[in-house]
């Protein structure tokens, strides 16, 4: 499988507002499979969605298994048409990261905690409950679909900053 490259600022797209997806077949199957590869692909990913990839459609894959830090999780989530009915208040967890803005982290306000309705690639509708961590790089993932970047949200631009690279 030939993994594509994950689309960085300026890139255009990555501001577009992704499509509904209303056929579950084969190719999207694959599409998912192409975004968990891209996902395990980057560094330190955790998270990617599908307009990252030039994909637009309404998909992402989180796992935060893969964080640096152990964090309580549902493991490997594949969402398709994600969106969350539920949101406890926003406060700023901590800094953010995005493989499609390499090299800055950021203080973010999400909340803390989320109940997310998606469905899974069969089609199959699924809700779920998530928090810290994961409710983060979910909410991370689905503000992708909108065209939304974390530097969007960032609290003030004293708190964007580059990140250190590792020697």
């Amino acid at each position: 499988m030939d993994i594509p490259n994950v689309l960085t600022l300026p890139d255009g797209r990555l501001r577009q507002i992704a499509t509904q997806v209303e056929t579950f077949d084969k190719p999207l199957q694959e599409k998912s499979r192409l975004l968990d590869a891209a996902m395990r692909n980057g560094p330190g990913g955790v998270g990617i969605a599908a307009p990252q990839l030039g994909l637009m459609q309404r998909m992402l894959v989180v796992d935060c298994t893969l964080a640096q830090r152990p964090c309580r999780n549902h493991g490997l989530l594949m969402m398709v048409n994600p969106e969350i009915i539920d949101r406890s208040e926003a406060t700023v967890l901590g800094r953010e990261g995005c493989l499609s803005v390499p090299e800055w982290v950021g203080m973010v306000p999400r909340a803390r905690s989320i109940e997310v309705r998606f469905q899974q690639a069969s089609g199959e509708f699924r809700e779920l409950k998530s928090s810290g961590f994961e409710a983060r790089v979910i909410q991370h993932e689905i503000d992708h679909l909108d065209g939304v970047l974390f530097i969007d949200r960032v609290v003030s631009t004293g708190d964007l900053v580059r990140r250190m690279a590792k020697s």
